[in-house]
């Protein structure tokens, strides 16, 4: 007869394997699974293309190569190259954005829900910064060659206090990391979100939700 003190190690090992085999992410089960854009299936992800298909095309991107427009609201632009540009990230977890600045150009408060962030500032001073849960503001003044990093899911923010134009190369650990600006999320949504709602939520009237939801409509 087994004793108590074996008995309890198998059980205590049995339930590690149940967990180790219900919850980790598996890896990859073959080489590519470059992403069908155009299919109905609707999966976590996209369903992979026939291989045969596949053509050097669908690993590359010129599209970060020069600088966005900058002649917006914010004075910024980000250009992505996600699996949605390149999709031969499709599965590899991992994406890049490049992100311009006018003088005095804002990246507004937002958050990528699937990914941690980090950018590599190419050209320009930036002043940056994330929230955290406990509303602490973390924050630092960035110039050319410096690196700084966003935790994922977390508040935060780039602006150009510079006089020239700046620039970063943002890198993703996620093929679409999802972004979330706070000021379009709340007052751009579709259904919108009720005035009285937001005036309790910043304590202000529903007249000024009102006109700040006027600034984040469509421009016709």
């Amino acid at each position: 007869m087994a004793s108590p003190t074996l008995t309890l190690l198998l059980l205590l090992l049995t339930t590690v394997s149940f967990f180790i085999s219900s919850s980790a992410d598996p890896d990859m089960l073959q080489d590519l699974c470059v992403a069908d854009l155009t299919s109905g299936i609707k999966i976590n992800g996209f369903p992979c293309k026939d291989a045969a298909t596949v053509t050097s095309a669908d690993f590359f991107s010129q599209g970060l190569a020069k600088p966005g427009l900058t002649n917006n609201t914010f004075g910024a632009l980000v250009t992505g190259a996600n699996v949605m540009t390149i999709p031969g990230l499709n599965t590899l977890g991992v994406s890049l954005s490049r992100i311009d600045y006018a003088p005095g150009g804002l990246n507004p408060p937002h958050t990528h829900p699937r990914a941690t962030e980090i950018v590599f500032v190419l050209e320009g001073t930036l002043d940056v910064g994330f929230l955290t849960t406990a509303n602490k503001l973390i924050s630092q003044s960035l110039k050319k060659g410096d690196v700084f990093a966003f935790p994922k899911g977390l508040v935060h923010f780039q602006k150009n206090n510079g006089d020239v134009p700046a620039s970063v190369i943002a890198a993703f650990n996620s093929q679409l990391p999802g972004t979330q600006s706070l000021g379009a999320t709340l007052f751009g949504s579709t259904p919108p979100v009720p005035d009285n709602i937001l005036a309790q939520a910043f304590q202000t009237s529903p007249g000024t939700v009102k006109h700040i939801k006027s600034k984040f409509q469509p421009k016709k």
